[in-house]
């Protein structure tokens, strides 16, 4: 499976089911554990706080999205396969796996994910990336 983004007309993920009410569902259950965990709301690309408003939240991996039998939608991922980020961010990061063939096409989107990243967070904050 490619991690290329297709465009929206074509792409149900993207024109139906970020639309969902079980995607919005799901959002505010990632928000609320956060919440009730205490741990503050941080871009995991910038490492800046943000509120809740001002953050997207990034799929590591569709493992818990499906349609089900009716054709509505299911949104199951694990707390941890979703990543916080401000859009300009996560804008950056699809950027990222999208023009890289290697990243967009030979991995895994967890391992794509986490090398587009690791390149961000170093460009943002002016360190060189390993």
């Amino acid at each position: 499976m490619s991690n290329r983004r297709k465009p929206t007309a074509r792409n149900r993920y993207r024109a139906e089911f970020l639309r969902s009410p079980a995607w919005f569902a799901r959002r505010n259950r990632w928000f609320a554990k956060h919440e009730r965990l205490g741990i503050p709301l941080v871009c995991a690309a910038c490492d800046r706080p943000a509120l809740r408003s001002q953050l997207e939240l990034h799929h590591v991996d569709y493992a818990g999205v499906s349609v089900a039998g009716d054709g509505s939608w299911r949104a199951f991922e694990p707390h941890a396969d979703l990543v916080p980020l401000h859009p300009y961010c996560h804008e950056l990061v699809h950027r990222l796996i999208d023009r890289d063939v290697v990243l967009s096409r030979n991995r895994t989107r967890r391992a794509a994910t986490e090398f587009a990243l690791q390149r961000v967070r170093a460009k943002l904050t002016h360190q060189v990336a390993p």
